[in-house]
Parts: C-alpha cells; structure tokens; sequence
C-alpha cells in the first residue's frame, strides 16, 4: 500500500517538473499573447488516468510563477489548467479531449485583457490557436498513434 501511494506521489511530482521545466525553459513561446506551450500536450494525461490532474495543474502553477504576470497568473493559469484537464478526463473521446484546453482559452484570454490591456477576442483566439496547435495538432496524434497503441506504455503511465 506503501509503494503504492508512494508511486503516484513520484508520477504527480514528475509530470509537475516536467510540465514546469519545459514551460520556463522554452519561456519566449510560452507566456503572453502567443503562446506555443510544448508541455500543454501533456494535460492529455489526464485522458489517460485522472490522477494526473494535480501534477498538472501544480506542474502550471510553478511554471507561471515565471510569467510576466506574475501571481495573477499562477491563480488564472492554474484554475483554466484544472478546469480543462479536468474535463479532459471527463470525455471518452481522444480528439474532443484535446478541444478543451483551446475552448478553455476564454480565462487567459481575459486575463491578458484586464492585466495588459491586450484586445480580449484577438488576444482570446491567439491563446486559442496556440492551445489548438500545440495539444490538437500535435498531442492528439502523438497520443493517438504512439501512445495509446501501445499498451505497454498505456499501462506504465496509468497511475492506479
């Protein structure tokens, strides 16, 4: 029982410096208006087993304590991370999985608005596309065609 509480907690803590790492280190294509954020094909994890949603979500939050917008957000960022990964995890098809985080976009879209007075739609559909290309364009065939025909790999990423 041990080991395993001890397993997820090391996949939850992985997948949050994997997230951070990638989003901080590859910071000129990962905040502002245009952001490209490799690490978001990541949330599709949450397709695959619910229990990465905090190390997503925690993995967000520390990767925009070096955003430009500081506290705001890790709160926003954070909360528009949780809900699309959430649902994520609530829809039985891949390919409209990969949709939430580009619908979800509404949160950050808002925030560049009121925080840097950005245009809120234009601003709104740049988040959206960069979300669109990166967790549908790119994540959904990387987990379609390499990940989940791979039952091995299936079953090292489930976490229960």
């Amino acid at each position: 029982m041990k080991n395993i509480k001890t397993s997820i907690l090391i996949k939850m803590a992985l997948v949050a410096a994997i997230y951070a790492v990638l989003t901080a280190g590859l910071s000129p294509i990962s905040y502002g208006a245009v952001q490209f954020r490799l690490s978001e094909i990541m949330v599709l994890l949450a397709f695959i087993d619910p229990l990465y949603i905090p190390g997503l979500v925690l993995g967000c939050a520390i990767a925009n304590l070096f955003s430009p917008l500081g506290i705001v957000d890790v709160v926003v960022g954070s909360f528009a991370t949780f809900i699309s990964v959430y649902m994520i995890s609530k829809t039985k098809n891949l390919l409209i999985a990969s949709i939430w985080p580009t619908v979800n976009c509404v949160f950050v879209g808002a925030e560049l608005y009121y925080i840097s007075k950005l245009p809120f739609w234009l601003t709104t559909l740049q988040v959206a596309l960069g979300e669109f290309v990166v967790v549908t364009l790119l994540g959904y065939p990387i987990f379609k065609y390499l990940i989940l025909k791979n039952k091995n790999i299936v079953n090292a990423l489930r976490i229960n």
